[in-house]
């Protein structure tokens, strides 16, 4: 590419730079966003569907339905919330607690 008689080299990274922290900081929060929040409201459904004391068709159910609010709940607080840390902390923290919850308990008799 020319501009003002220079030649400017084209590319993502142009005359070497490097990428911005701000560049990783927003895709580690996508990424805590959209797995770390997958796995949180998969790990919140099931234990709802297991700990409602109901009908084991209807609870599933119910945890299912539950299950989309909560993850869009997460999704959008991970991107407002201004500290990564504590988004990150929060969202793995509760899947991984919510998991070591679900192995304790086991399966619904």
């Amino acid at each position: 590419m020319f501009m003002h008689g220079r030649i400017l080299k084209a590319g993502p990274f142009p005359s070497g730079r490097r990428v911005r922290p701000l560049v990783w900081s927003m895709a580690f929060r996508s990424l805590t966003a959209l797995v770390g929040g997958y796995a949180a409201a998969a790990v919140l459904a099931t234990l709802i569907a297991r700990l409602l004391p109901i009908a084991r068709v209807e609870a599933t159910s119910w945890g299912m339905i539950l299950s989309f609010p909560i993850y869009a709940g997460i999704a959008l607080w991970c991107f407002h919330e201004h500290r990564l840390l504590r988004v990150a902390a929060a969202v793995w923290g509760i899947a991984t607690f919510g998991g070591g919850l679900l192995w304790l308990l086991g399966v619904r008799p």
